[in-house]
């Protein structure tokens, strides 16, 4: 990243919120690493330090401040935004891959070796993947810490350390406090519920239209895997150890997440894939300044300047439900989906509320009986030919997949046509200027807006709008009435692609 000291130095001296997670701010004579809105007294100018990362003040020798909690920051957003090795490098780390398959796993999946990626991550954010990991890890742990009664030898390697000793040195060098201190300043349990479920505050960069989200994600719920329910998304979870419950609700200033997890171990991966969904690391300022001259959005994004782009929580999932959309209505897409779950989908031990099952894996749809499976048979092999070459590993769709190879690879396979690629490349691969002028809610809501709503059209007014087209995309979908939001607003006009 090119960290502009003076930019940066004029946020701190402001206390600018804008900037926490984009920047961290060591102060050399105290130690101590700060976001850029810390209330405490500014420091001189010549004692500061920027970093791109808490990782990298961390590795220089900072530990993280007690009062403004750098380290509990909303991510940056750069890392969505590239598409290079170091976003899907940045990614993968934040998704626990380190913890779980070594830098010699997080390397195979983005297709370098080791040494390349640590030389890339070095350059570009100060510090190498081990060091990224151990700072994820100490974050897991003082949430554990502060938030449940699991005892602390426990819950040392639920967070990823390979040893209690590594575990209580981490702890004292980054937070200047041992791992007892740190649970005895909290109410004891405060943060448990019962039958062991966690409740986290998930930050983020206001504005933040939370009603919006959760009516976009609420339309298009699955039953037995979704639902919205009093002002809150649920959903079943399929992480890397084990299945897990989530409860998301908007607050002011965050969203409250209460996780249900049968293996603890899964947390990082649980909080980043809940913040991909909601979109919690955008930076809304920078999409409102990129919009705000347009003659089309400006008004759209004044109007609504928190609007976000919903992602998921598993990549598979997305491509499968994009494909049973295919030109049919949102309200007949979640039909279709629910019949899949009802047949090939994993049931929950203990149901609680809606959730009764786990969405299904590529390889279980992959291998179900045809017959089964209630689709048009055009659709029918289109999923068949997905779900088979996710489930062999010819198509990846994780934090770490290559945007440009992964959207070749989808638009080889027999049935999926543009607006499908570029759904998956929207919400799964999460590509902020993926765009879908094929659309048929983009047609009606350029058209009220008084413009011209053909495919055509539509891509050539879309080009003003990079490099944050999805963005555009959600003002636009928002602008339908409802009913015919609910209609249209997921589908494409005929495409023989996908026919």
């Amino acid at each position: 990243m090119d960290l502009d000291p003076e930019r940066y130095w004029h946020a701190v001296e402001i206390g600018d919120p804008r900037f926490d997670g984009w920047v961290f701010c060591g102060v050399t004579s105290t130690g101590i690493y700060c976001r850029p809105s810390c209330p405490a007294r500014t420091p001189k100018r010549a004692n500061v330090r920027f970093f791109a990362t808490a990782a990298a003040a961390q590795a220089a020798g900072f530990r993280a401040c007690k009062r403004c909690r750098p380290d509990a920051t909303p991510g940056s957003p750069e890392w969505d935004r590239r598409a290079d090795l170091v976003g899907r490098a940045m990614r993968l780390i934040a998704d626990g891959v380190v913890d779980r398959e070594g830098v010699g796993g997080l390397a195979r999946r983005v297709g370098y070796t080791e040494r390349h990626v640590h030389r890339e991550l070095v350059s570009v954010v100060g510090v190498g993947p081990l060091a990224l990991a151990r700072a994820q890890r100490a974050q897991t742990a003082r949430v554990l810490l502060e938030t449940t009664d699991v005892p602390i030898t426990q819950l040392a390697f639920a967070s990823g350390f390979s040893s209690v000793r590594q575990f209580n040195d981490t702890i004292r060098e980054i937070f200047a406090t041992t791992p007892g201190d740190l649970r005895r300043r909290v109410r004891r349990g405060a943060g448990t519920q019962g039958g062991g479920t966690l409740v986290l505050r998930l930050p983020y960069r206001a504005p933040f239209d939370g009603p919006g989200l959760l009516g976009f994600l609420g339309a298009r719920a699955v039953p037995g895997v979704e639902e919205v329910v009093e002002g809150a998304y649920r959903r079943t979870l399929r992480l890397p150890r084990a299945a897990a419950r989530v409860e998301l609700r908007p607050e002011a200033g965050f969203v409250q997440a209460r996780l249900g997890l049968e293996d603890l171990r899964d947390l990082a991966a649980a909080v980043q894939r809940c913040r991909t969904l909601l979109d919690l690391d955008s930076d809304p300022f920078a999409v409102t300044e990129a919009f705000e001259a347009d003659a089309v959005l400006g008004p759209l994004v004044r109007k609504n300047p928190g609007l976000r782009v919903a992602g998921c929580v598993d990549g598979d999932e997305l491509a499968v439900r994009a494909v049973l959309g295919q030109q049919i209505s949102v309200a007949g897409a979640t039909t279709h989906a629910a019949r899949l779950v009802a047949t090939c989908g994993e049931p929950l031990a203990t149901p609680v509320g809606g959730l009764t099952h786990v969405f299904p894996t590529a390889a279980a749809i992959a291998a179900a009986d045809p017959a089964r499976l209630a689709l048009p048979a055009a659709r029918r092999r289109a999923l068949l030919g997905l779900t088979a070459a996710l489930a062999a590993g010819e198509i990846g769709l994780d934090a770490g997949a290559d945007l440009g190879e992964t959207r070749r690879r989808l638009e080889d396979l027999s049935g999926i046509g543009p607006w499908t690629v570029g759904y998956i490349a929207m919400r799964a691969l999460r590509d902020p200027d993926a765009f879908l002028p094929r659309d048929l809610g983009v047609r009606h809501a350029l058209e009220a807006l008084g413009h011209d709503g053909s495919p055509r059209a539509a891509a050539e007014l879309s080009d003003a709008w990079r490099p944050y087209r999805a963005y555009a995309l959600q003002h636009l979908w928002a602008q339908l009435p409802p009913a015919r939001r609910s209609r249209r607003a997921a589908r494409s006009t005929p495409d023989p692609l996908a026919a």
